[in-house]
């Protein structure tokens, strides 16, 4: 199954209204301005986009509208998380013919499942769906790790054919790729290591960041992919305290009131979360102030 899910992958926030109904408008218009500025794919009901605070008709909503708008120009692939393997792979038949290009799929959530039962949770999906299928690992969050041994099983379905890598062990990359050569796609899902991860040998960023930053998270990667390291460190340098607020816990909260500082949506968000107070909010509003007084002019690199 031949894909390209190589570049910068926002993984774009679910915009929502006051009355916590879905801002399809607002999520409209943050895609064109993404599209815009240079990003070669979004990734849709991820953690950034609150899944598991939508409803099931919402998300298959949500997934349509965000395909409609976006009219082939960029890839777009769908999140997949639910609590059983039964749900996740009745949402992969629902949106197979939708246009939407592949799924990013994670465990089965509540449940923490043995090495067994999150292989047959994979399986059971890849099985049920013509969708080409990104694993994302991510055992920090989730508390499953999907190691090289599993890998090697779910290696054996076609449609699995690419792994959002977020151990934080920048090591993976290099076994992975010892191990299974180009077999899989490998894309850095952790921000703020993005750097490393690509000089390793990851040809895809999925990033919170991006939403807010796209084109600096353009130019990072055409740096780093172009072997111009020291303006690619520099530009690194620079976004790292950005950067960090995707890896708290309440990175969905940071992340999009970063998106509303600048302009590019609202931090309204669903409960349990509620939108940051105090020193959390003061952290965050600091950080944004302190990269748009510093913000590095582009041009400089000339990467056109």
């Amino acid at each position: 199954m031949n894909i390209n899910w190589n570049g910068v992958f926002p993984a774009i926030s679910t915009q929502f209204n006051n009355d916590g109904s879905i801002n399809y408008e607002s999520n409209a218009r943050m895609l064109e301005q993404l599209i815009n500025d240079g990003i070669d794919g979004i990734i849709a009901l991820g953690t950034i986009g609150e899944n598991l605070s939508l409803t099931p008709q919402e998300k298959r909503d949500f997934i349509k509208h965000t395909v409609d708008t976006v009219k082939g120009r960029i890839i777009v692939l769908s999140g997949c998380a639910e609590n059983t393997a039964q749900a996740a792979a009745q949402y992969a038949k629902d949106i197979q013919d939708s246009g939407v290009d592949g799924l990013m799929l994670l465990p089965a959530m509540v449940y923490r499942g043995c090495a067994k039962e999150t292989l047959t949770h994979y399986q059971t999906v890849a099985r049920a769906t013509k969708l080409p299928i990104m694993i994302y690992n991510n055992p920090v969050t989730y508390g499953v790790d999907i190691d090289i041994e599993m890998t090697a099983v779910l290696a054996k379905e076609s449609n699995i054919v690419a792994i959002k890598e977020s151990t934080t062990d920048t090591r993976r990359l290099t076994e992975l790729q010892s191990r299974f050569g180009d077999r899989f796609t490998l894309l850095c899902g952790v921000d703020d290591i993005a750097l490393e991860s690509i000089l390793l040998g990851a040809t895809g960023w999925i990033s919170g960041l991006t939403n807010v930053f796209p084109q600096e998270s353009v130019a990072l990667m055409k740096l780093a992919r172009s072997g111009r390291l020291k303006e690619a460190r520099e530009l690194y340098r620079w976004f790292m305290p950005l950067l960090r607020l995707d890896t708290i816990p309440k990175l969905v909260q940071a992340i999009k009131l970063a998106e509303q500082i600048v302009g590019r949506g609202s931090e309204n968000v669903r409960a349990p979360r509620l939108i940051l107070e105090g020193e959390e909010r003061t952290y965050v509003e600091n950080t944004i102030k302190h990269a748009l007084a510093t913000r590095i002019d582009l041009s400089k690199f000339n990467l056109n």
